[in-house]
């Protein structure tokens, strides 16, 4: 073992963080803002491309909020950060060697799933769930292969996040006002044909417990020739609101009473939102028909807080597409503690925690919705990444990985050659990003349009860097004449 302290050059502080969504990012940058403590951070996705749901799950309209990956950019200059794409945890580098080639390990994951409804045929044909839609529109290359039949006039919804009001925008939205977005060039063809003229969203409680934002519900209401249908019986009264309420939740009221208000204009395409309604069946034989919808009543809880149960007065609904929108869902990583009831690791602030002994497993820190469940927008991440961070540096600074030296990143990078000789660099997944806007202008001054194909960016990265290889033999050889 070296004499030398660690966190210096000599003995830089190695951390790898999985995956590379903002969580993982905004902890990347906490660790390298700490003055005195040369940190190395590596980070690793299963996929070529960085940023996690900024790329794959904001929706293509929301241009304006895909522009945060300009401060991951900054993040990922510098000297001492490393970005390895298309390596896997558990595939090419596995739980044993994250312990044995660093001295910390941050997990950064999200929630890769979707909730399930519990009830009867809800995997029938023509029933999704909203992570499918969302990372086939926006070309993410575990759901290019699925397909959507929009032949029908009617989808439902059963969600009140802003996932639901996404998938809603983009089934009613104006195709044409799509063409200079990012939107996957196959979902610009589907929705192009598509017969979906009414979106029915379910919530299962009421308007002041609903969990879209204002601005997503306000943005229902600026769709081309579509009128928003809300029942004004499902509103509130002031005397029915108690003290307490959100602002939020009153902003949205504001909202939703002007949309009940407003007269309709037979316009060709429109949105219902329902509340106080939950399915409680599918129906159909080869593909959904149709949904069992029941009335639900609300009640309080010995904790306070506003629960549904259904009723039993129930309704059927038609629904050629039914999507559930109830809310993302980690999944267990091996060899990783993990909470299945709550779809989370673990932990406290941060720490991961073996739940067998209740305590803290030495090195290993987990951030983002792996560590809190899928809840907050992109920001809420910051301070999520910067509470963890803080107990990391707590640790480090009691000396809890004084005694442990790791190989250097060198010895590490020899290994993932071996096992994925073509694991991308934060340098190749800039030239993709390059190649991905170029291809966006030649298709019509687009924003960029995406590979949606590993082997297809993969592809298109290898002869990038083989022209470059020519052109610089060119230079060379002109130069030494």
């Amino acid at each position: 073992m070296t004499d030398a302290r660690l966190g210096t050059d000599a003995r830089p502080f190695r951390v790898a963080v999985i995956g590379s969504g903002p969580s993982g990012f905004y902890a990347a940058e906490h660790l390298h803002r700490q003055e005195g403590v040369v940190t190395q951070v590596d980070m690793f996705d299963r996929l070529p491309t960085p940023f996690g749901l900024v790329r794959g799950g904001v929706a293509p309209d929301h241009q304006n909020i895909k522009a945060v990956t300009r401060v991951y950019d900054k993040i990922a200059e510098h000297p001492e950060f490393r970005f390895y794409g298309n390596i896997e945890l558990g595939r090419e580098i596995t739980h044993d060697d994250l312990i044995a080639y660093y001295h910390a390990v941050i997990y950064a994951v999200g929630a890769r799933t979707d909730k399930r409804l519990g009830i009867p045929k809800e995997y029938l044909p023509g029933s999704h769930s909203a992570s499918e839609f969302v990372g086939w529109y926006n070309a993410h290359p575990d759901f290019r292969s699925l397909a959507f039949d929009f032949s029908g006039s009617t989808a439902v919804i059963v969600g009140n996040g802003n996932v639901a009001m996404d998938l809603a925008r983009m089934l009613l939205v104006p195709v044409e006002n799509l063409h200079r977005t990012d939107i996957a060039e196959h979902a610009l063809r589907a929705l192009g044909k598509s017969a979906i003229n009414e979106v029915l969203i379910l919530g299962r409680r009421g308007p002041l417990q609903a969990a879209f934002t204002t601005k997503e519900l306000r943005e229902l209401g600026e769709i081309a020739d579509c009128d928003v249908i809300v029942a004004p019986d499902d509103l509130p009264s002031a005397e029915e609101i108690s003290e307490g309420v959100s602002k939020t939740a009153l902003a949205n009221l504001e909202v939703l009473r002007h949309f009940a208000a407003k007269p309709l204009t037979g316009a060709s395409r429109r949105v219902v939102l329902r509340f106080f309604q939950s399915p409680i069946e599918l129906i159909g034989d080869d593909r959904v028909s149709g949904v069992v919808i029941a009335e639900n009543e609300l009640y309080l809880t010995e904790h306070g807080s506003v629960r549904a149960r259904v009723t039993d007065r129930t309704e059927q609904i038609r629904a050629d597409l039914v999507f559930r929108a109830i809310g993302y869902q980690g999944v267990p990583l091996l060899g990783i503690p993990f909470d299945a009831a709550g779809g989370v690791i673990p932990n406290e602030k941060g720490r991961v925690m073996d739940p067998t002994t209740t305590t803290h497993v030495a090195g290993e820190y987990v951030v983002g919705w792996i560590k809190r469940g899928p809840r907050g927008i992109i920001g809420t991440n910051k301070p999520d990444s910067q509470e963890t961070v803080d107990q990391l540096l707590e640790d480090f600074g009691a000396g809890a990985f004084e005694g442990r030296d790791v190989p250097g990143r060198a010895v590490l990078e020899r290994l993932l050659g071996e096992r994925r000789r073509d694991f991308v660099s934060y340098s190749d997944w800039q030239m993709i990003d390059m190649l991905e806007q170029e291809r966006g202008r030649d298709a019509g001054e687009r924003p960029r349009l995406k590979f949606s194909r590993i082997e297809e960016m993969l592809s298109a990265l290898a002869e990038k860097k083989q022209e470059q290889r020519r052109v610089q033999s060119a230079q060379a050889q002109h130069e030494g004449e």
